[in-house]
Parts: structure tokens; sequence; C-alpha cells
């Protein structure tokens, strides 16, 4: 039987006006250590994202987006120094507070056995 494992993930939001703290959730950051394992999970609803600001440049955010899975995925092309250091100080770096266009929510703990469906069935409860 496959033994459970303790994983940390936050969620990827939107933020298309800082100053209003209205946000849309964009994905999912995942990590487990057993594992050493880093996810992330992208969906961007363009029609949802639009209704909160109606000028939002898409290609932007989804290009935020993108440098967020390079990132993550330690793209040795990705030009930032961050994609090149360990899969934890990624995710810490990823999930640390900032208050930009895009940002995470605070770092929340689960268990699983499968962590992978676990990354997939977050993003479709919170996101999708």
């Amino acid at each position: 039987m496959q033994d459970w494992l303790l994983y940390e993930y936050a969620v990827i939001r939107i933020v298309p006006r800082v100053e209003r703290e209205e946000f849309m959730n964009a994905g999912i950051l995942l990590y487990c250590k057993q594992k050493n394992l880093l996810i992330c999970k992208t969906y961007l609803d363009g029609v949802r994202l639009q209704a909160l600001h109606a000028h939002i440049d898409l290609d932007l955010i989804a290009a935020h987006l993108k440098g967020f899975e390079r990132i993550t995925s330690g793209d040795k092309a990705c030009r930032s120094p961050i994609a090149r250091l360990g899969k934890a100080e990624r995710f810490r770096w990823l999930s640390a507070t900032r208050s930009t266009i895009v940002q995470c929510s605070s770092i929340h703990p689960g268990y699983a056995q499968d962590v992978e469906a676990a990354a997939e069935k977050l993003l479709q409860q919170l996101v999708c």
C-alpha cells in the first residue's frame, strides 16, 4: 500500500487592481518534500478575469503564469536565476507574499497518497 505524503500548496491568484484586493484564482503551486516534487498547474479564464477588469492585458497575464510554470519546472532556458534553485527554494520564492498582479495565497498543508492527483483535484476545486 502506498504511503500518505504531506504536501504544501498555495493558490495562484490574479489581482487586476491591487488597490481593490479583488482576485481570481488562476492556478495551484504544490510542493512535496518526501517526493522532491514541485508542481504548477494554471488555468486562465479570460472572460471571468475581464469581468474584474475590462481592460486587463490577458497576454501579459498568460506570460506571467507561463513564467511561474517555467520557474517551477526549473526550465534551463528560463533566464531567471530562481529557476536554478532547488525545488523547496523555488516553492518558497514563488509563494512569497507580494503586492503584484500575480500573487499566491498563504501556504496550506495537505495529505495524499498521490500528490499529482491531489494537485489536479485542487486545480479543479479551487480554480476551474
